[in-house]
């Protein structure tokens, strides 16, 4: 496993906790009291912008978690490499080191990827409208909007994951 599909699955897994935190809150609160709550968007908006906002940390702090552990990983393969005999000592380094340089397949594969969220994105803003349509309150349009952003970002995460697995072709 390369350097960007260990950087995605740390990013998929941040997007879930916050994902499942604000679910759960959400519920939680909606079963706490059900019909003002549907009526209350300054509760659902306050609510959104902190999980915006904490995931925002929990991202980042993943990340430098992530890093701290690759770091030391590096270095334990660099004194590998050293007391290896010459059979497989690059091997064991370059299978883990990190590398900064995107070329043209990252690009191809983050912007394929970027369009497959896109598509649920708009997938969900259509089922958002459609709940206004149908008389829903508008905090379920909300709460739609706001899970199809979510979905779309791990469905990148899960995009770019399948294309550097299989590999990238004209689709």
């Amino acid at each position: 496993m390369n350097y960007q599909e260990k950087k995605v699955i740390t990013s998929i897994i941040a997007g879930v906790l916050v994902l499942v935190t604000y679910s759960i809150y959400g519920m939680s609160k909606y079963l706490e009291i059900r019909d003002d709550l549907l009526n209350n968007l300054e509760f659902w908006a306050t609510t959104m912008l902190v999980a915006i906002g904490g995931g925002i940390v929990v991202v980042i702090l993943i990340q430098i978690i992530f890093h701290i552990i690759l770091a030391v990983a590096n270095e334990v393969a660099k004194e590998v490499a050293k007391k290896v005999s010459n059979v497989g000592k690059n091997e064991i380094y370059e299978e883990l080191e990190i590398t900064g340089i995107e070329d043209e397949m990252d690009k191809l594969i983050a912007l394929k990827a970027m369009r497959n969220s896109f598509v649920m994105v708009g997938i969900g803003f259509i089922i958002a409208l459609l709940s206004l349509y149908l008389k829903m309150p508008p905090a379920i349009m909300l709460n739609i909007i706001f899970i199809s952003f979510s979905l779309g970002s791990l469905f990148e995460g899960l995009s770019q994951l399948y294309f550097y697995r299989k590999g990238v072709k004209n689709v």
